[in-house]
């Protein structure tokens, strides 16, 4: 009995590299994802201690909206490692990057009075921005990260 071999047509070498070629890029923009997404909540964490940083710094009495303005700023800056000139084109030096307000806690008697700081970042995405940009025109390769932080204000003896 002579064995029955497969003909050309039938043969199945090359299959997986084929198969690899169609995958490889989806797999690719999968794992940049996740990396650029590690990225963006490090500095959404960073962000978010900025402003507890500056809330509890302005909520002590002696302590002036300017001071805890810098001090958010120099956290973002220490915090994600940028020049003072990146450090200015995502966090303005005026009230659009920092916005600190101070008001009352509705509903306590007596009233509390509560300073919050609101942090602004626009984080600018390392991978999937240009990536995605080719698939999708209208993609933006920035998003803002927002941290508030309320803290109770301190008041001096006998105020």
């Amino acid at each position: 009995m002579v064995p029955i071999r497969p003909s050309r047509g039938d043969s199945e070498r090359g299959a997986e590299l084929v198969e690899f070629a169609l995958v490889l890029p989806l797999l690719l923009v999968l794992i940049g994802g996740i990396v650029d997404f590690g990225f963006l909540f490090q500095r959404y964490e960073v962000v978010t201690n900025a402003a507890r940083e500056g809330a509890r710094l302005r909520s002590l009495a002696g302590y002036t909206d300017t001071q805890a303005r810098t001090r958010v700023r120099e956290y973002i800056r220490v915090g994600l490692n940028l020049t003072t000139a990146q450090l200015d084109a995502a966090v303005p030096n005026n009230s659009s990057g920092v916005n600190i307000t101070t008001g009352t806690v509705a509903g306590v008697t007596p009233p509390v009075q509560t300073t919050i700081v609101a942090v602004t970042y626009q984080h600018t995405f390392i991978m999937l921005g240009p990536v995605m940009s080719l698939i999708n025109r209208t993609w933006s390769n920035q998003i803002n990260v927002y941290g508030t932080s309320q803290m109770r204000l301190e008041q001096q003896a006998g105020s």
